[in-house]
């Protein structure tokens, strides 16, 4: 079936600051009248799929004046004063597409500015003056290391240094002073507060880990590579088992602490790294602490921390079933259930309410608009979804 692909005219982008408003889109062919259609159920054209799942993030979720998302749609509940940390998983699914599909790159690009100049809606204010890194300042140890990954991304898309050069500020005023020792090394706590000088996480040191990895390819001569090592150390020091990251086990520190094993891996060649990310993120996929019955990724709550952590897994997941060096076998694996996710996702997108084609938050459920508002988490999450297995099944 031909490819459709819906894509933003300029001309039919709608503001919808505080109020509920739609945009249109027309099809990439061109044509006059704007076209609220979504891609048809097609297994075989993911991309189409994608540009329609990721379109509803934006349409419905998306300031545009700040770049920034609300927790609802027009944020009719007013419930978005403290989302931070989730910024970053809901614009780099933006980033994605602006790989994956160039007609939307500028646009995307020009909203990650837009975010980037509103310092990822942080509602922490208070070291505003040290520059502009310290807008991305927060009490949270995890937030920043979140929000300094999605800038390096920013850089990866754009080619513009300045995302990633606030990012090391940020590691390296913020984030990596924070360091306490433990009987077996150094690690990172959650928070600044005193109650968390013994809470080492995973959720803050396997991004840090990733964060560290990623700073040393930047600039390999201030070792950031040792960093890496030793939260790396950290994280395996405090996991409960081989397999899990955490207890209980949360799809996105699985996801984060395989890519920065996977990170580690190709910086060093040391194939115990590659080793470590196979067996959390096959865990991810197979645990039926991770899935449903149906083997569906399950439902992990719907709290907006909860709803975004599969946003997290799903481009690290699709990272390693692409990398030439993974374990064949694990990769088939994850690949066959991203596939199953999204053949199940894609059953039940009810594509009578396009524009408002809500991702539900667990894939083998239709959202239900009488069930109350849609959540960006779980929208975020199911266009990670899509735009993930339309860059998987394109390589």
């Amino acid at each position: 079936m031909k490819k459709i692909l819906y894509v933003f005219a300029a001309a039919a982008l709608i503001s919808c600051a505080c109020d509920n408003s739609q945009e249109l889109y027309v099809p990439s062919g061109g044509g006059d009248k704007p076209s609220p259609t979504p891609a048809p159920a097609v297994e075989s054209d993911w991309g189409a799929l994608a540009d329609s799942c990721t379109n509803v993030l934006v349409a419905n979720f998306l300031d545009k004046s700040t770049g920034t998302f609300w927790a609802t749609p027009g944020d009719i509940e007013r419930s978005s004063e403290y989302i931070y940390w989730q910024q970053a998983h809901a614009l780099d699914v933006l980033l994605e597409a602006a790989v994956r599909n160039p007609l939307l790159r500028d646009t995307y690009l020009g909203y990650a500015d837009k975010w980037y100049a509103n310092y990822a809606h942080n509602y922490n204010r208070s070291h505003r003056g040290e520059g502009t890194y310290g807008g991305f300042f927060n009490q949270w140890t995890d937030d920043m290391a979140w929000i300094c990954l999605t800038l390096m991304h920013i850089s990866e898309v754009s080619g513009d240094a300045k995302y990633r050069e606030t990012s090391k500020e940020v590691f390296d005023k913020y984030i990596w002073p924070r360091r306490l020792a433990y009987d077996g090394g150094f690690a990172l706590p959650w928070t600044d507060r005193p109650e968390d000088v013994k809470n080492f996480n995973a959720c803050t040191n396997a991004p840090s880990c990733l964060t560290a990895a990623k700073l040393h390819l930047l600039y390999p001569d201030e070792g950031y590579l040792d960093i890496a090592k030793t939260l790396y150390k950290a994280c395996i020091d405090h996991m409960p088992d081989a397999e899990r990251a955490e207890e209980p086990p949360l799809t996105y520190t699985q996801g984060t602490f395989g890519e920065a094993c996977r990170a580690l891996y190709h910086i060093t060649g040391d194939q115990s790294y590659m080793d470590k990310a196979g067996v959390v993120l096959q865990y991810a996929f197979t645990s039926n602490r991770c899935n449903d019955s149906s083997g569906v990724l399950r439902h992990e709550g719907t709290s907006m921390d909860q709803s975004l952590f599969k946003a997290v897994l799903i481009p690290y997941a699709v990272n390693y079933v692409t990398d030439a060096d993974a374990d064949s076998r694990i990769a088939q694996v994850i690949r066959e259930k991203l596939l199953l996710c999204a053949k199940t996702l894609d059953r039940h997108l009810d594509r009578t309410m396009y524009p408002r084609m809500y991702c539900d938050y667990f894939w083998g459920t239709t959202f239900n608009p009488s069930s109350g508002s849609a959540s960006m988490g779980a929208q975020a999450s199911g266009a990670s979804l899509m735009e993930g297995v339309a860059r998987m099944t394109a390589e």
